[in-house]
């Protein structure tokens, strides 16, 4: 199997956020989440990236929208996970995304 788009929102389990990461300023990434009913657990952070964008009020400044994750949750599975840091729309309240599963390492 390739990589499967997902966009679905992922709730973190509270007691297993990276405080290390918060401390520098960034999300604190959770050692577990709940998805579709299954908690799943990040075995490690293979890379991080951020996405950034242009100020919407129209300062010449630029902004950090997403932090991106990409981790393994288990000898044979990748899934790209972000935060957003100002959710827009009818869904402002979840802020951490699973954007994709990859299980094609099996």
């Amino acid at each position: 199997m390739t990589e499967r788009f997902v966009s679905e929102a992922i709730l973190p389990v509270t007691a297993t956020y990276d405080t290390a990461r918060m401390a520098s300023g960034e999300p604190g990434l959770p050692r577990a989440f709940t998805w579709r009913g299954r908690t799943i657990e990040v075995a490690g952070v293979l890379r991080s990236w951020r996405e950034t964008g242009w100020c919407r009020h129209g300062s010449p400044e630029r902004y950090v929208r997403k932090h991106w994750y990409e981790v393994a949750t288990g000898p044979h599975e990748i899934m790209k996970l972000y935060f957003e840091r100002s959710p827009r729309g009818p869904r402002r309240g979840e802020r951490w995304w699973l954007f994709s599963v990859d299980d094609s390492t099996q």
